[in-house]
């Protein structure tokens, strides 16, 4: 089964028996056809550490994307080809790009419209004029809201620990060892508790990039998680939803 997705960013690298994990930098698409503000952003979050890809029409944006698909978008309300609220609405239809967070940038600041903005896909608005450290914090927020694994924050559920930047993962202070592949399962567990999933979404969210095995494919990892887990019984929280899929839950 082929599914295309939202990848995130990280770098599996092995070196001898060992996986190590290394945070690529976010990549920021900033579609702005004002090119004193496209710049002024570009350039300051570019120094917060983004890599930042410009487009100051929805046709540039289109093959930007289609080059190297983002992790976030600041989309421009007006465009001078197609409505960035419009554009935003395509963008959340689409397979390739429906998980892609999308702030606006717009001088309306209109009740009416941040609520249109909202209900047509966009994760955050922001008005012009904005200070940067105000689009900074913005983004970072909608990043850990919607793309948990692009953030480095330490998530700790009952004593079962997992830290992203060291790709450790420890249960009451003991280490745990597992997979690439369990510790991101892992990652997303934790980040989405007691939410119910799939196997065919738990390959869209987990996998990534297209991907040509057969769903059961997720029991064999499950199973794996599991195994470490069951050391320290946290293996109890990975818990088989019969006719649905899988949740992480404490409530067993």
């Amino acid at each position: 089964m082929s599914r295309l997705c939202h990848i995130y960013p990280i770098l599996m690298v092995r070196i001898d028996e060992s996986w190590i994990f290394i945070m690529m930098p976010v990549k920021i698409l900033m579609v702005e056809d004002e090119a004193a503000i496209r710049e002024m952003v570009c350039f300051t979050i570019t120094q917060a550490g983004y890599q930042v890809f410009e487009a100051g029409c929805v046709a540039d944006a289109r093959i930007a994307i289609a080059d190297s698909v983002p992790d976030l978008i600041l989309l421009d309300w007006m465009l001078p080809d197609v409505s960035g609220i419009e554009y935003a609405r395509t963008l959340k239809k689409e397979e390739m790009t429906r998980h892609i967070p999308i702030i606006m940038l717009t001088a309306r600041g209109d009740e009416l419209d941040k609520i249109r903005g909202l209900d047509m896909g966009a994760d955050d608005y922001i008005t012009k004029p904005f200070s940067v450290k105000e689009l900074q914090a913005r983004i970072k927020a909608v990043l850990r809201r919607t793309s948990p694994l692009l953030t480095e924050d330490v998530i700790d559920i009952d004593g079962l620990r997992l830290d992203i930047s060291s790709h450790r993962v420890t249960a009451n202070d003991t280490s745990l060892e597992m997979g690439p592949t369990e510790f991101r399962l892992l990652h997303f567990f934790m980040t989405h508790a007691e939410r119910v999933f799939s196997r065919g979404q738990l390959l869209d969210r987990v996998w990534g990039g297209n991907v040509y095995i057969d769903e059961r494919t997720v029991d064999v990892h499950i199973r794996r998680l599991r195994k470490a887990l069951e050391s320290e019984h946290y293996d109890r929280y990975v818990q088989t939803v019969r006719g649905s899929g899988y949740r992480f839950s404490t409530k067993v």
